[in-house]
């Protein structure tokens, strides 16, 4: 597992949870955009201090940053979700999204968890 990777692909996950922009992030963090966008690649080694800056900013416990998912269970997850609701009506399908909105922000991930 190369970890600057799998903590830049978090931390770009629970930014577009957030429905942020990079620029968003790094003016949450008190950190430059263009830096955010050398973690999310995992080109940064970032510091202790700066991934501080960053869980502050998403208001997330900080083991949120290191819950990687396999993808392929991911892949799963979102596959039997499509076949709950491929058959329903499209009023049904909107009421169901407006509860998985409903739901995410109470999980505290915002609103905005348009791609994962």
């Amino acid at each position: 597992m190369n970890l600057p990777e799998s903590v830049g692909n978090r931390i770009r996950e629970l930014r577009k949870a957030k429905g942020w922009t990079q620029e968003q992030l790094a003016e949450a963090a008190s950190l430059h955009y263009s830096y955010i966008g050398g973690v999310e690649r995992g080109d940064r080694n970032i510091s202790l201090e700066t991934l501080a800056k960053i869980i502050t900013a998403f208001q997330v416990p900080a083991v949120e940053i290191f819950r990687f998912e396999d993808e392929t269970d991911r892949r799963k997850a979102l596959d039997e979700h499509m076949t709950l609701i491929s058959d329903r009506r499209t009023k049904e399908i909107t009421a169901i999204t407006k509860i998985n909105r409903e739901v995410i922000a109470t999980m505290g991930y915002g609103v905005g968890a348009k791609k994962h």
